[in-house]
């Protein structure tokens, strides 16, 4: 596919060599290795997984994603990159759950868990990097960020939420968001950025501190999760991973690009869709599925797959974009 020059001469003086890609996913496997050796080795006994999960989702995911929100331009909740990103996202998500209802049929948590894979980006630990080394520009994953966190994850959270309890409370549905520190925190975020208020040194400096361990956290409960796991094996639900992966890593940015060329968006705005688009599961939902103890087997596989699958497709993805 012939690809508008303008589109390398804005990105080529930013990204340099498309092999700075490889930076952002090298970080990455240290950290879910040594993850997985702590776990292997037994260094801090049995559990490590549950443990790093738990501290994730109570203490530093809350803390990081309140620093985010709070701190975000307001512009980009209402830009057109958010409205495309959302919209993929809600696209390739349906997608799976019509090839759930026709194909493999699964409980509404285990669908739920599906969808979220498919559809979920890893905007922070992953796209920050990337888009810092690939797109040249960091603040393209914000956007994704503020969808995920303001809008699929309370969906996400809630659904799972209420339907594990296995009965649906007006009441739960109105405390879910303060019941939930991750939503607690984001909406509370996205309210002090509204009001354009800012968070005394005191309160958002022990704040920032806790976030920075949140995607070392995740990572190295991912890496730990995997050991004694090998993904795919039989009895697994391999056709549901096999469709959230391809649905990911190939069919969400196929929506992006369709998007936002209809839109005509700047060419650097295409460019940074297709690669934030492109970018695996994000591994929050291994985060998730352990701590609703629903479809942790689905997602640490999707998890796992996405991200080995997405290396070569974003690296192919920005070599045609640069040809």
């Amino acid at each position: 596919m012939s690809l508008p020059r303008s589109w390398v001469g804005s990105m080529v003086g930013h990204t340099g060599n498309v092999l700075n890609a490889f930076t952002g996913f090298f970080i990455i496997g240290v950290i879910i290795t040594a993850g997985y050796l702590v776990a292997r080795l037994r260094l801090v006994g049995e559990g490590a997984a549950t443990v790093l999960n738990k501290m994730a989702f109570f203490v530093t995911m809350p803390a990081l994603l309140f620093t985010v929100v709070s701190t975000a331009e307001v512009s980009l909740f209402f830009s057109w990159f958010a409205l495309v990103a959302g919209v993929s996202a809600l696209v390739t998500a349906g997608l799976y759950v019509v090839a759930s209802r026709l194909w493999f049929r699964t409980s509404l948590p285990d669908t739920t868990m599906g969808a979220a894979c498919s559809s979920y980006v890893n905007s922070n630990n992953i796209g920050l990097p990337v888009a810092a080394y690939v797109i040249g520009n960091a603040q393209y994953v914000v956007p994704q960020i503020l969808v995920q966190v303001l809008v699929f994850s309370p969906v996400v959270l809630g659904v799972l939420d209420l339907s594990t309890k296995g009965r649906v409370r007006v009441r739960d549905v109105l405390a879910q968001p303060v019941r939930n520190p991750i939503v607690a925190a984001t909406g509370a975020g996205a309210v002090v950025a509204v009001g354009g208020w800012t968070v005394p040194t005191m309160v958002s400096a022990p704040l920032a501190e806790l976030g920075a361990a949140a995607v070392p956290m995740v990572l190295l409960a991912f890496g730990a999760a995997l050991h004694g796991h090998r993904p795919l094996k039989a009895g697994t639900q391999r056709s549901a991973v096999l469709v959230a992966t391809g649905l990911k890593v190939a069919v969400m940015p196929a929506v992006a690009f369709g998007l936002a060329l209809a839109l005509r968006l700047p060419d650097e705005l295409v460019f940074a869709l297709v690669i934030t688009t492109a970018l695996p599961t994000a591994q929050n939902m291994n985060n998730y599925a352990a701590r609703y103890g629903r479809g942790q087997v689905l997602a640490r596989d999707i998890v796992l797959l996405t991200t080995l699958v997405s290396v070569p497709v974003i690296l192919a993805l920005t070599a045609v974009f640069h040809h």
